[in-house]
């Protein structure tokens, strides 16, 4: 079965050039031209990616995106910022989208990244681990987590995270690695609360107490460390 994409893009030049790109590499795509028509579209259908602009009419791209992760919305969204727009950037990637591409931008860049997330998620799924932090499983392979049996929302970063603090379990991590390995920032030094923001998202579904954590630990001027099992 292809993988569906839905664009989201009021560009009619742009929304053509990414749709054929897709097309071409064997995706089926869905285009929506403005804010409302294209939050609905991901609301109500089922998609495997995102791409989706920051500046729509009706309804700009960010309360886009924080609307559809505020509904549970999982898939990756790979967001299109205009040059210069640094704190589009930041907040979308604060707001929970999983990458970013800046215009003008070359279409085979924007179908490279659209691949890499769809193959990570597909790695992900043949993965078989199961971890418990705290009062919650993570399944990697499906990309959820639970606590007794129920489902708890979480975001597709929340989940790398996670992921990624585990295949590190006892080893300090800096803000700049977790930005390069887990968003996949192009440099370090970045000034942002992405990381913190996302920390504190874990400790509040993880940590009995989330004010005196016991799993997720804070190493002070360094970055943090998931304690050992």
């Amino acid at each position: 079965m292809k993988q569906r994409i839905l664009v989201v893009e009021d560009e009619p030049a742009v929304a053509r050039g990414v749709k054929d790109a897709l097309s071409f590499n064997g995706y089926t795509v869905d285009v929506a031209v403005d804010g409302p028509s294209g939050y609905r579209s991901a609301r109500d259908q089922v998609f495997d990616l995102i791409v989706l602009d920051l500046m729509l009419p009706g309804l700009d791209g960010l309360e886009v995106l924080g609307r559809l992760r505020r509904d549970g919305c999982v898939a990756p969204i790979l967001i299109l910022t205009a040059r210069g727009h640094e704190g589009d950037r930041v907040k979308g990637l604060e707001l929970g989208a999983d990458d970013y591409v800046v215009k003008p931008f070359s279409v085979r860049e924007l179908v490279a990244r659209v691949a890499a997330h769809l193959r990570s998620r597909a790695l992900a799924a043949g993965s078989q681990a199961k971890v418990t932090l705290g009062t919650v499983e993570f399944d990697f392979a499906r990309r959820v987590c639970h606590r007794d049996g129920k489902t708890v929302p979480a975001l597709p970063k929340e989940i790398d995270l996670a992921r990624f603090l585990v295949e590190n379990r006892g080893r300090c991590v800096s803000r700049d690695e977790l930005l390069m390995k887990v968003w996949e920032y192009p440099v370090a030094g970045i000034q942002t609360r992405t990381v913190d923001n996302y920390i504190m998202k874990l400790r509040q579904k993880v940590e009995p107490d989330p004010a005196r954590p016991r799993y997720i630990l804070t190493v002070r001027g360094k970055g943090y460390r998931l304690a050992d099992a």
